[in-house]
């Protein structure tokens, strides 16, 4: 019986005895340590891929970074390429033209060597003052702002109503005196009776008030009554371009009208920089300042309107002949459409001439919508290239290719002093 119980209790006593318990917690520490091993692996295979990713993706962002570099390199080696052959471009232009201004210069001291001393001092005096080029005498008054005054003008101005300076279709034009000071001037009446007829007669005077240049007509004062709007404004008392063109006793010589055109030209650079459109320009709205000078100041404006870009302007009136294709066409009007109606003056001026004139109105606009002209070889036959260029420079069917007023006066036939010599010593031959 106890050898039975001894031998059932055996196990129990051996596997709490001293040294088994020293094994087993031996054994515990070895996986432990196995355990812990195998974690500190895990984590560093882990922590090794995360590395080997990030290191890939630092590789390919530099391989971006370098390609983008390549591209940016090759922009830049473009950008100089063509900025180098810019300069070749440039540098062979500026070669030609100087070229041509060595020539020229040759050609005029072996012009100058055949001279008589009288000639050549006539020659540096044109070299120097090739035309007339000062502008005509300003308003004999300060420009002011003017508004419409309801008293009445008798009171103000004695007004000749015998002596007619001009008429149209807005009224008469009388020559007048103001009473305090005797200043000379022209009282141009303009029946308004309807409040219509008074604004557009109060657009012509918000348009003059913007327009302070010498070879623009100034205002003085208005004065607005029941039935009329006056406008009283600088005098001059040369007549029209128009009598000019047309009095058979008068010779205009090209040079005459370079100087027309000119002046022409620096008022619309004027209006068209303050953003107005003249809309009726024509050679009986281009006053002289004397008989005897070629001075002469634009006038009359009465169907001038403000230029917005962003506000597309159509218009429906004008003169026939010197009507813009566009204005016939009801399309968008802007500074050409001015410049188109130089270039037909500028033909008239020269040949006597109407470019697009026919029969009738009709026919005229279609002449104009066709662009149809020529130079006529008869008229056209002494006239200088320069001027039929710079003809064919405004009359031209799309206004965008037109020459802008600024542009004009950069032409050679506005600009160039030995031209203007020549066509001096032409006349004087």
């Amino acid at each position: 019986m106890s050898l039975f119980f001894l031998l059932l209790f055996f196990p129990t006593v051996f596997l709490f005895s001293s040294p088994f318990q020293d094994l087993v917690q031996a054994g515990f520490e070895e996986v432990q340590k196995l355990n812990q091993q195998n974690s500190q692996l895990s984590q560093c295979t882990a922590e090794t891929a995360v590395s080997t990713a990030v290191h890939l993706d630092l590789i390919e962002e530099e391989q971006e970074v370098d390609k983008y570099r390549e591209r940016k390199d090759d922009k830049q080696q473009a950008t100089v390429e063509e900025e180098a052959r810019g300069q070749e471009i440039a540098a062979e232009l500026f070669q030609i033209k100087e070229e041509d201004k060595n020539e020229e210069e040759d050609r005029l001291k072996k012009e100058e060597a055949l001279w008589l001393p009288e000639e050549k001092q006539l020659a540096l005096h044109f070299l120097i003052f090739p035309t007339d080029s000062s502008p005509p005498p300003p308003a004999p008054f300060e420009h002011c702002l003017v508004t419409t005054k309801t008293h009445q003008i008798t009171s103000y101005y004695t007004i000749n109503k015998e002596e007619v300076l001009g008429g149209g279709r807005f009224g008469m034009v009388h020559k007048c005196v103001e009473k305090s000071s005797g200043l000379v001037l022209a009282a141009k009446i303009i029946k308004a009776r309807s409040q219509k007829e008074k604004e557009v007669v109060k657009c012509e005077i918000e348009v003059m008030n913007q327009l302070d240049h010498a070879n623009l007509i100034q205002l003085y004062a208005a004065f607005e009554s029941r039935h009329e709007i006056i406008l009283v404004m600088e005098y001059v008392d040369g007549g029209e371009l128009f009598d000019r063109i047309i009095d058979e006793n008068y010779k205009l010589t090209e040079l005459d009208t370079v100087l027309f055109i000119r002046q022409i030209s620096e008022g619309l650079q004027y209006m068209h920089k303050m953003y107005i459109l003249h809309l009726d320009l024509k050679p009986e709205n281009i006053l002289c300042v004397s008989r005897q000078t070629n001075k002469v100041k634009i006038i009359d404006f009465g169907l001038a309107m403000r230029y917005k870009p962003r506000e597309k302007l159509r218009v429906n009136f004008g003169t026939p002949e010197f009507l813009a294709p566009e204005v016939i066409n009801y399309e968008f009007v802007s500074f050409p459409t001015d410049m188109w109606s130089l270039g037909v003056i500028t033909y008239m001026l020269l040949s006597g001439l109407s470019p697009f004139l026919g029969e009738d109105d009709n026919e005229t606009l279609n002449n104009i919508l066709a662009c149809q002209w020529s130079f006529e070889e008869a008229e056209f036959a002494d006239i200088s290239e320069e001027a039929k260029d710079f003809i064919s420079r405004l009359l031209v069917k799309s206004k965008s290719w037109r020459m802008s007023a600024s542009q004009s006066l950069k032409h050679p036939w506005l600009s160039d002093r030995a031209l203007h010599y020549r066509l001096h010593h032409k006349v004087n031959d």
